[in-house]
């Protein structure tokens, strides 16, 4: 009953000399091999040094009758780790007989050790965080530039570095949560909210040149986007404009890039929000059948550009909704009458805190056969991708074609190509049938005879 009760029981004289032992689980056996042979030897000569007192208050308290505590005893073990247990003792049967009920304390021990392994290992993150902080909010603070964070969602200022505070001079101070945009003039506050919006869509947009509202001075800002809290938050830096210098040189390799783009064999052209031209190339030029640049500096694009008036249109919609579009199919009108079929590619780039547009035109009248076949698809996925690209007769003449070719195919297959079958189906006459068959390039019509 004694065994059943305890991890490990002892029993001993008043002398604290064990003459029994019982272990109940066999890893506490393995643990304590290296004591064994227990009996006969002293209790307190078979603990650790820092135990051996707990040791004799047991033994002495449970001989003079008195109410004894739990005490925790550590034994030394073969694997170098001591093994904690938890002892109380009692008198029981013979006189002079003494009971130690011992409970294995390793589950507790090793838990109490991964506790103190985790909350050191959270205090030194904290104390590694806590320098981070310190060491990025000094920098924040003695920084030259004026910096500071703005709320993705409202565009509220949520902090401000002393630089940004004497710049403003309005004060954009932390936790005021004062309007970000209205520390710019109304003219260029326009350009500084296309910035954020284009850091939030894309998390990168270009520097804009803005003025303050406070003192006129021209800035030059610049934004990345972070998460905080859940949220987004913006980085802006404002940093003093350098005047523009007129004869400023272009660096080697832009310089390099212009000269390539100038002499590309694909049109290029840059035009402003209001779809005029700004700078165009030599092959556009020849699309476009004009001389000389200057002809076509300041005209609308649409001039020449556009299968319809409204292509423009279209294009420049996703250019302004998505930034860059890829093979718009349309159309370039020489000034000389002729029509070549283009394929365009554009990006949207700013400049000067206003938006510009870029346009690479490429001949693709080689590849196709003119006419609406040159953009048209010949399955139905495609027809929706082309509203606003073409005109609605052509569209549902197109439609109409391509219905009908699917139909004759799926006839074709379900009567094993056999024509006759093929035309009855249909409710088409053969001859019909053929006509058919040769338009859409369904086979060899020819072949029908032997149906």
């Amino acid at each position: 009953m004694i065994a059943a009760a305890a991890d490990i029981a002892l029993i001993l004289d008043e002398a604290g000399v064990i003459h029994d032992v019982s272990i109940a689980d066999q890893s506490l056996v393995d643990e304590l091999a290296g004591q064994a042979n227990w009996l006969g030897k002293a209790w307190a000569d078979t603990v650790t040094v820092e135990s051996r007192p707990k040791v004799e208050a047991l033994v002495a308290g449970a001989a003079s009758g008195k109410e004894n505590r739990w005490r925790h005893v550590n034994y030394p073990s073969a694997s170098g780790t001591d093994v904690p247990v938890l002892y109380a003792t009692v008198r029981a049967g013979e006189p002079g007989r003494i009971v130690a009920f011992g409970r294995d304390l390793r589950a507790v021990s090793s838990l109490q050790s991964r506790l103190i392994d985790a909350q050191q290992s959270l205090e030194r993150d904290y104390v590694r965080i806590r320098h981070v902080e310190t060491r990025y909010r000094l920098l924040f603070q003695m920084a030259s530039d004026a910096v500071l964070i703005v709320d993705g969602a409202t565009q509220r200022v949520m902090d401000s570095n002393p630089t940004a505070k004497r710049l403003l001079a309005a004060g954009a101070e932390a936790g005021q949560s004062k309007a970000f945009l209205a520390a710019f003039t109304p003219e260029t506050a326009h350009s500084v909210e296309l910035l954020l919006a284009g850091v939030r869509a894309s998390g990168r947009a270009d520097d804009v040149r803005a003025q303050l509202a406070a003192d006129k001075a021209d800035v030059l800002v610049s934004a990345s986007l972070f998460r905080d809290e859940g949220g987004t938050a913006c980085l802006v830096r404002l940093a003093a404009a350098q005047p523009e210098a007129a004869g400023s040189a272009v660096p080697k390799l832009k310089a390099k890039l212009l000269k390539l783009m100038e002499g590309a064999p694909d049109g290029f052209v840059v035009a402003g929000v209001d779809g005029r031209i700004m700078t165009a190339n030599a092959a556009f030029l020849e699309l476009a059948q004009l001389p000389t640049e200057d002809q076509a500096k300041g005209e609308p694009l649409n001039r020449w550009l556009g299968k319809s008036e409204i292509d423009l249109d279209i294009l420049t919609a996703n250019l302004r909704q998505h930034g860059s579009v890829r093979l718009f199919a349309t159309a370039m009108r020489g000034e000389l009458g002729d029509t070549a079929e283009v394929e365009i590619s554009a990006v949207t780039v700013m400049n000067g805190g206003q938006p510009c547009y870029g346009y690479a035109i490429r001949d693709v009248g080689r590849r196709f056969r003119p006419g609406v076949d040159a953009v048209m698809p010949r399955s139905l996925e495609h027809l929706t991708g082309l509203i606003g690209r073409v005109a609605l007769k052509d569209l549902v003449r197109e439609s109409t074609d391509v219905i009908e070719r699917l139909c004759i195919e799926a006839a074709l297959k379900l009567t094993g190509d056999n024509r006759a079958s093929a035309a009855e189906m249909l409710g088409l006459s053969r001859q019909s049938l053929y006509v058919k068959l040769r338009r859409y390039g369904l086979g060899d019509p020819e072949a029908a005879g032997a149906d």
